[in-house]
């Protein structure tokens, strides 16, 4: 695979961008300012391609593996937010299972997923707190997406993040998290803390997985 010339800007701060990897499917670049590692447009799959991927997910509430894999993120997240607080659970995806986890929770709860439930007067709505969960690595243009979830917390709400994060050059030469299509855009600790100070807040990680940030 060759690099095109330039390479193109990054998909979340607009920062320049430098040659991070490259494996037999796609190759990868960096952020030169927010450390973000993403594909180039090229590799970026179609809608069609991305539902046929999801739709192999069997999420549902009552497995509980699965809930005990979303626990990551609800217990931090549980310990921050008010009594029957209203939350948003962004790309849900085909079986939402956190939501209701908020809800049996005491939360009141909605759900928005671009494929299964596309309801975009939702994020035009003021929530206490959002989460999403194994999504920030699909996203295709992060800026925008951000953009409207910020704007959709109230202030001093919260924004409640689990995807994997990367940890340099030689894990992630080797990392399963790239054979996924889907997989687009992969955070670290760097880039939480560069969206953090955006947002003129701090990052939180309570786990390996989970980034919380609150609107001040």
């Amino acid at each position: 695979m060759g690099l095109t010339s330039p390479s193109p800007t990054c998909p979340l701060c607009k920062g320049g961008s430098s040659f991070f990897h490259e494996d037999s499917r796609r190759h990868y670049l960096q952020c030169k300012q927010c450390a973000l590692i993403f594909v180039p447009p090229e590799f970026l799959p179609s809608r069609e391609e991305e539902k046929s991927q999801y739709d192999l997910h069997k999420n549902n509430p009552a497995d509980i593996a699965y809930r005990k894999f979303l626990n990551r993120l609800t217990k931090p997240l549980l310990k921050k937010l008010e009594p029957k607080s209203y939350g948003l659970d962004f790309g849900c995806g085909p079986g939402p299972t956190l939501s209701v986890m908020l809800e049996e929770a005491g939360h009141k709860m909605k759900i928005y997923d671009p494929i299964y439930h596309p309801n975009d007067h939702l994020l035009t709505e003021s929530f206490d707190f959002i989460t999403a969960t194994e999504v920030f690595e699909h996203l295709h243009e992060p800026a925008k997406d951000l953009n409207v979830l910020f704007n959709a917390i109230k202030k001093n709400g919260r924004l409640g993040i689990m995807t994997k994060r990367a940890l340099g050059k030689e894990p992630f030469a080797r990392w399963h998290y790239t054979h996924d299509p889907t997989h687009v855009c992969f955070w670290s600790e760097t880039t939480f803390n560069w969206l953090a100070k955006q947002w003129q807040t701090v990052a939180e990680f309570p786990t390996a997985d989970v980034v919380l940030l609150q609107k001040k």
